[in-house]
């Protein structure tokens, strides 16, 4: 191995519901695959179903799963066995295994169940997987599929030595109970049928050789689909070469960017890069003729044109897609593409799907990432006219599905902020209302249509509305303007999301200018900062009533009010470079980088959501950071490796130079040094 000798697939997996270091789990797959492998350690804990400390395995999840806080969809378990009877549930089938001898790696899991004496080999393809199993004991080899306890059927080909069959599991995710998974299961041995045990949920396949080769593939969108996809990816494969090709689609990634530095960084750093590929998760699927296809999981009908999901805008929009917008910009093209086609399907641009709309988190964030795209000239300008309109239906249009769109369009546009008796967590609606603003007229502008952007520029101002002088921080207000009594900064909820009015009154990335003034200068906004990070790490309970995790993760590392461990602090540090004194910027991101990173376990300070916080890092390290996406343009910091070296297909870059605290996107760099 190259790059792939540096990734911890594990960082951020020992977490649990009360305290996350990452809540993540150890996903062997390809880049933004369709299907992803996990041992499943104990499900007692639900969505927290592993964890790097359990010593017994339940099986190995083909799962779907962004987030424990999202949940699972279109999962099941499949597990190696041996023996004439077997009870299967979770309880009495699991079996030990040696963590410190398993291998968790991006393109390769292996793992000895010892119970059973078999020796697990599993490498992944686009829908599905090839396993390599050899049994030591001198009893009946089996392999056990076992989709849980929801709708669905299985099936055995004896003939064809095939089991194949669909689910429809689901743990917390909205889609309708009929969404469903196909899977094929293919062996290269005999099956044993007289031996086997087959029912509505469960496959006990008996085996024939002691030495086996099974491949998986999977479809959202038929039995035949399925078939399909395991004959273009697997069918003509040996294990060993089906693992060859995902070894170097991950090198192929990693290799994007090179470091050199400390070892323990490039650990970190590597196994940062591997997160942000995993999500978003392609959602779509090609026919035989060519045609992507993909299912609307609302409906269940099939319709044209590609589709990803797993995606909290909320989160990505700030570090992910400006990261791929350097390294990948054609795959950020397509999953634009995506979004404008699940606009299409729904009526309304995405705001969490999973795959369903979840409607989670306030804001429709993104109008950022299509933005972002846009100013990069990622897009074709045909793209950017059907963008354009999506948003601005998002903007303008109230849906009866609060899911969907924007929420208090009405009060918004005629107030000019979202009243706190309308909504939750109306400081963030509003902040993001505004963000959003400038987003749609960003994208106005670039096609020509200048009165929307004229418009859209002026409300993008309207972070002012929330701006409280006398406190100094963004505090909600009433339909009638009145702000409640008895504020305190360190309340959590209520007006704010997952954080206080410390975290959440600095989110004007768009116009930090324009906040400045609200302070009265760029030197009292940078006093408001310098406060921020010298003030204790507390908090109270607000409006949550009960701790939440952010709450205690904000506790546990001093950093004072900056919450690196959730997405609204993740710019904060960069506002005294955007705003002229650097040497503050570089010294808290160095600060965060050192203390509260690894590659360990354990190495997030928070919930890293869908790479977000994974691309914090990276951008941390290669010294300048993505303020404002929807701007064409970085804040700068400095290097933290020795040498860096960007390497991207889509264009040469000139060599950047560091005398000015803002850069161009088109003045990045190749080389670091």
């Amino acid at each position: 191995m190259g790059l792939l000798k540096f990734v911890n697939i594990k960082q951020g997996t020992d977490s649990q519901l009360r305290f996350s270091s990452g809540n993540t789990l150890p996903l062997t797959a390809l880049p933004h695959s369709m299907a992803a492998f996990a041992p499943q350690t104990d499900s007692e804990r639900g969505r927290w179903f592993y964890h790097p400390k359990d010593r017994s395995c339940e099986g190995i999840r083909l799962t779907h799963q962004p987030s424990p806080w999202l949940g699972d969809f279109s999962h099941f378990v499949f597990m190696p066995c041996c023996g004439e009877k077997i009870n299967f549930e979770p309880d009495f089938r699991w079996s030990s295994f040696r963590p410190g001898e398993a291998a968790l790696r991006p393109h390769e899991m292996r793992l000895r169940l010892l119970r059973y004496g078999a020796d697990f080999r599993l490498t992944p393809t686009d829908s599905g997987a090839v396993m390599k199993i050899a049994y030591a004991f001198d009893q009946t080899p089996r392999f056990a599929v076992l989709p849980f306890d929801f709708k669905g059927e299985i099936r055995v080909d004896e003939a064809k030595r095939t089991v194949y069959g669909f689910t429809t599991a689901k743990t917390f995710n909205p889609q309708n109970g009929d969404f469903k998974i196909y899977f094929v299961f293919s062996f290269d041995c005999a099956i044993d049928l007289s031996k086997s045990e087959i029912g509505d949920t469960l496959a006990n396949v008996a085996l024939r050789d002691k030495a086996v080769t099974v491949r998986l593939a999977t479809s959202y969108l038929s039995y035949e689909q399925a078939f399909y996809n395991l004959k273009k990816e697997s069918a003509d494969l040996t294990y060993e070469q089906a693992r060859a090709r995902a070894e170097g689609a991950w090198e192929a990634v990693l290799s994007r960017i090179a470091v050199e530095g400390e070892t323990a960084r490039k650990k970190t750093f590597y196994s940062c890069l591997y997160r942000a590929f995993l999500y978003p998760t392609k959602f779509y699927e090609t026919d035989e003729t060519g045609e992507n296809y993909h299912v609307d999981p609302e409906t269940n009908e099939i319709k044209r044109g590609v589709m990803y999901t797993n995606n909290g805008f909320w989160d990505t929009f700030r570090t992910v897609y400006p990261l791929y917008s350097i390294l990948a910009p054609d795959t950020y093209a397509e999953i634009v593409d995506g979004w404008l086609n699940f606009y299409d399907d729904t009526g309304y641009l995405p705001r969490w799907p999973s795959p369903s709309e979840g409607g989670f988190m306030p804001g429709t964030l993104v109008e950022a990432v299509i933005a972002d795209a846009v100013v990069k000239g990622l897009l074709p300008r045909a793209q950017c006219e059907r963008a354009l309109k999506a948003m601005l239906k998002n903007a303008q249009v109230q849906s009866d599905n609060k899911k969907q769109g924007r929420k208090a369009i009405d009060a918004y546009r005629t107030l000019g902020y979202v009243p706190n008796d309308l909504e939750k967590e109306s400081v963030n609606e509003t902040l993001d209302c505004a963000y959003g603003d400038f987003c749609i007229a960003q994208v106005a502008r670039y096609v020509g249509e200048n009165e929307t952007a004229e418009a859209f520029e002026r409300t993008s101002k309207n972070y002012s509305r929330v701006f409280d002088r006398a406190s100094g921080f963004m505090r909600g207000k009433d339909s009638q303007g009145r702000r409640r009594d008895g504020f305190s900064p360190f309340d959590w909820g209520g007006e704010y999301t997952e954080g206080s009015a410390w975290q959440s009154s600095f989110a004007v990335q768009h116009d930090i200018e324009g906040l400045a003034a609200l302070y009265g200068g760029r030197d009292k906004l940078l006093e408001k900062i310098d406060a921020l990070f010298s003030a204790p790490p507390t908090f109270e309970i607000g409006g949550y009533a009960r701790e939440i995790h952010e709450m205690s993760e904000l506790a546990a590392v001093d950093f004072g009010q900056c919450a690196i461990s959730n997405q609204p602090s993740f710019h904060i540090p960069y506002i005294f470079s955007a705003l002229g004194d650097r040497q503050k910027t570089e010294y808290w991101v160095e600060k965060l980088v050192k203390t509260a990173f690894s590659d360990g376990d354990d190495g997030f300070p928070g919930d890293e959501d869908n790479g977000t916080m994974a691309c914090w890092y990276i951008f941390a390290c290669l010294g300048f950071y993505p303020f404002c996406p929807g701007k064409p343009e970085y804040v700068c910091s400095k290097p933290l490796f020795k040498k860096i070296t960007i390497r991207t297909a889509a264009k040469t870059f000139p060599v950047l130079s560091y005398e000015g605290n803002i850069i161009s996107h088109f003045d990045l760099t190749l080389s670091f040094k």
